[in-house]
């Protein structure tokens, strides 16, 4: 059962030996820790196009938008 699993997952195995031992998860991980925080911050959005605008603002690195008011 392992032995038929490893068979299957040859290619994206054998990548890691090609590449040297030069690529690790741990972007991944960030990233993924980087997407939970910002579900969390955004849990009273009412609409998901609210959701996605503050992913693209905070992985996105976007230009906050300009407000009509002025808060001091």
């Amino acid at each position: 059962m392992i032995a038929k699993t490893l068979r299957k997952k040859r290619e994206l195995l054998l990548n890691w030996f090609r590449a040297g031992g030069t690529l690790s998860s741990g972007v991944v991980e960030g990233f993924n820790n980087k997407l939970k925080l910002i579900t969390r911050k955004s849990y009273g959005f009412r609409t998901q196009e609210a959701y996605e605008a503050a992913l693209y603002h905070n992985l996105g690195a976007l230009p906050e938008p300009k407000f009509t008011h002025r808060f001091f």
